[in-house]
């Protein structure tokens, strides 16, 4: 099958080589003289289940060739083998070929009904099928919430010599799941892995059947071969004794006698509770090497949910497994190898007082808000002690003309006024909130918005993806002089960034000069005094930042918020007429096209040309706010644009991942420099995809013009009547009982991919 394919594979190579621009095979591994708490003292392993599975189709030729492109040198690649009619050993990722092939077009209608471990299944079985009848069946996607647009490319379903000579694997790891089954159909696992293990190296065989390892146990020589005895549910039975995978745990003496590992799903090591948050580690790891058992864990995926303990950051995860200070596993299984690759070489024992290499300043996000109620005490305290340089303060005004801040002149998008008596005071106004009515800061005193309990932001529910619901009503909101206080305090934080918007329908609406209010709070708190932390004014609106500039020396910050493609020469010599700084989306640095990067633009390029900063927003942890071409990470992400296109800071409501990025092993290497700590080529995957599977092309985007950023000047303060609130119920700001979290499921997938491409247009 393999020969057929040749061509392909050559034209393969030939376009991951440019778009991942491969690293030397002897770029140096800067863990290679840490001590490890493995079994062996040398670092874990990558294990790439069926390739690198979280992009393109499981066990394709594209997955197996970009595992070892994007990890580490000597990654471990995983096949599932399934067994066909005529004893051939293929490599798929489940007994039926249902779900990630095309084999229900090409044989139709021909499914069977088998008993697989004493339960009736129905589908179409390798079993039912020689490796001719399977030569015409093309690989597909079979996790429906990842992207489909390889399906159209064809990919043959290999053997295990096929994989072999494909992509001559640094490591193979054969995992035989249904020896029991196969043997009802007359075909032997355990032939099959002899006769291969002579013509290939096999470094490891893992099967989740003690029967089938006791078989082969004595054939195989743990120099060469490693057996990997396979736990599933606990309460799953195992089929060849009959006992449980939780009772065999409680055992592993017996599992010493036929196996030199084990591999477990990693919530036998840590457990998480019903809420997704994570229980102390077990034993497990340490029993098993005091026995001299290595430990595998598997079930690394960075786009299904895992626990809320690690904020939706992949590498966080993986680095809880390998380095927690206790112990380590001697591998992780994942379905992205880039990311536990990243976690091992660049980022494990780096220690509390690692050096940061990068300098790109890190501004928040309405403080730590991927963990936190938006612009509430903990989220800012939290990203305080994320390493955040610039912390941030949207300053809205109260009704009695206090200056606060809230994430949106709207409450009812960061608290829970909804659920108050307040929410009589929903009205609609076109020019704050185009559709919709809202509940505005202006229409409250004081008073009363601290009163209300706040709400974390939820900007990616309609995934079900929630953040920190255990702590989604936490925290206070501040004034910006209590912002102020709390922040000249802070003798790690190099400054703050005040947000100003709607400055002029405040004052010709409402009758607040939100300007006058920020330039008083400032000078109230010394920051217009020499020796003063930095201040950022940040505002789309250019004529609040020429009003700043009238008045004070503080830095001037333009959001463009619109997605650009350029810029207009006369538009950036206007910019630099009243800012220094400019904040642009990441749509605006490499555009998409249905989630995958298709180009880079010259906004970037244009703007720094004329000296001024520029940031990007907004970086978030969630897997679904990010291109394909990011593998679900977000180190990635931030990678490739501070790296690709030289930003000079990143917003992001996760700090803590941005933080613990600068401070890398991987950064500065040069020509050394290890593949998953490269920038990802935009266009790269999108090239790859065959032409009749393209989406639609998309529209460049527009260059920003000069009439698009030169504002009218700011109105005078119009003098307004306030009416009065209505009385407050007591405690108003407490009664959450209509603000119940939906719960949440532990292991699920996205409705479809095409909500998903929808939102990651949108984002």
């Amino acid at each position: 099958m393999w020969n057929s394919r040749a061509l392909s594979l050559l034209l393969l190579l030939l376009l991951l080589h440019s778009f991942f621009l491969l690293a030397s095979v002897s770029a140096q591994i800067s863990n290679t003289t840490t001590a490890w708490k493995t079994l062996s003292g040398s670092q874990p392993l990558v294990i790439a289940r069926g390739g690198f599975s979280g992009i393109f189709p499981d066990s394709s030729d594209y997955a197996y060739n970009l595992a070892i492109i994007k990890s580490l040198p000597d990654v471990i690649l995983w096949c599932d083998v399934q067994l066909t009619k005529d004893g051939a050993g293929i490599c798929f990722p489940d007994i039926k070929l249902d779900n990630a092939t095309d084999i229900s077009y090409i044989f139709q209608n021909k499914t069977t009904t088998y008993l697989v471990n004493g339960v009736p299944t129905t589908g179409y079985f390798s079993v039912d099928y020689t490796l001719k009848d399977l030569s015409n069946v093309a690989l597909t996607q079979g996790v429906y919430s990842r992207n489909s647009f390889f399906d159209g490319n064809q990919f043959a379903i290999l053997t295990v010599d096929d994989l072999v000579a494909a992509v001559s694997p640094p490591g193979l790891w054969l995992n035989i799941q249904h020896d029991a089954f196969y043997s009802q159909h007359n075909l032997s696992a355990r032939n099959f892995v002899l006769s291969v293990s002579r013509r290939v190296i096999v470094n490891y065989i893992s099967s989740p059947e003690v029967g089938f390892l006791r078989s082969i146990t004595t054939r195989f020589s743990p120099k060469t071969t490693k057996l990997v005895f396979r736990f599933l549910g606990r309460d799953d039975m195992e089929p060849s004794i009959n006992q449980t995978y939780g009772s065999l745990l409680q055992n592993l003496t017996f599992i010493k006698t036929f196996a030199s590992g084990i591999l477990v799903p990693k919530g036998y090591i840590w457990p998480v509770d019903a809420s997704l948050y994570l229980q102390p580690h077990t034993s497990l790891v340490t029993d098993a090497h005091k026995l001299g058992l290595e430990v595998y864990a598997s079930d690394f995926i960075n786009d299904i949910p895992f626990s809320y303990n690690f904020s939706y950051d992949p590498v966080a995860e993986s680095l809880q497994f390998i380095d927690n200070g206790n112990f380590s596993v001697d591998g992780l299984l994942s379905d992205f190898p880039a990311t536990p690759s990243e976690a091992i070489d660049c980022f494990a024992h780096l220690g509390s007082n690692a050096k940061q290499i990068d300098n790109t300043l890190i501004i928040s996000k309405y403080g730590a808000s991927g963990d936190f109620p938006a612009c509430t005490d903990i989220a800012y305290k939290q990203a305080v002690a994320d390493g955040v340089d610039i912390l941030d303060c949207p300053v809205q005004i109260s009704k009695d003309g206090i200056p606060f801040c809230s994430s949106s002149i709207d409450l009812t998008d960061s608290t829970v006024v909804v659920q108050t008596n307040f929410s009589t005071l929903a009205t609609t106004i076109p020019e704050i909130k185009p559709t919709g009515s809202g509940i505005f800061s202006f229409s409250l005193n004081w008073d009363d918005i601290k009163s209300l309990t706040p709400s974390i932001l939820n900007p990616f529910v309609r995934y079900r993806l929630f953040r920190n619901p255990k702590y989604k009503n936490d925290g206070s909101l501040l004034t910006l002089s209590e912002f102020l206080s709390f922040t000249k305090n802070q003798t790690s934080l190099p400054g703050v960034v005040i947000i100003i918007e709607n400055a002029a329908y405040l004052a010709e609406k409402q009758g607040f000069g939100v300007t006058d209010s920020v330039i008083d709070a400032l000078s109230k708190a010394g920051y217009d005094k020499p020796g003063a932390q930095k201040v950022f004014i940040r505002s789309t609106d250019s004529s609040v930042l020429i009003k700043f500039k009238e008045k004070t020396n503080y830095q001037r910050v333009y959001k463009i918020d619109e997605a650009v493609g350029d810029a207009a020469t006369s538009a950036v010599d206007d910019i630099k007429s009243f800012a220094s700084s400019v904040v642009v989306n990441k749509n605006s640095v490499f555009p998409l096209s249905d989630g995958f990067l298709v180009t880079s633009t010259n906004t970037v390029s244009k703007l720094k040309s004329s000296n001024l900063s520029v940031f990007v927003e907004t970086f978030s942890n969630e897997f679904v706010s990010q291109a394909w071409d990011f593998f679900s990470d977000a180190t990635v992400e931030i990678n490739s644009y501070i790296q690709g296109s030289n930003i000079d800071g990143v917003i992001t409501d996760f700090p803590k991942t941005a933080n613990r990025y600068r401070k890398n092993k991987c950064l500065n290497l040069g020509k050394n420099t290890p593949p998953y700590m490269q920038p990802v080529q935009p266009g790269g995957l999108f090239g790859l995809i065959t032409k009749g599977y393209l989406p639609p092309a998309a529209a460049p985007l527009p260059p920003l013009s000069d009439s698009e950023v030169i504002e009218a000047p700011l109105p005078p303060v119009t003098k307004v009547v306030q009416a009065s609130s209505p009385a407050p119920e007591t405690n108003p700001g407490t009664k959450s009982k209509g603000n119940a979290q939906p719960k949440v499921i532990a292991c699920f997938f996205l409705s479809s991919l095409a909500v998903l491409v929808t939102s990651l247009l949108l984002i």
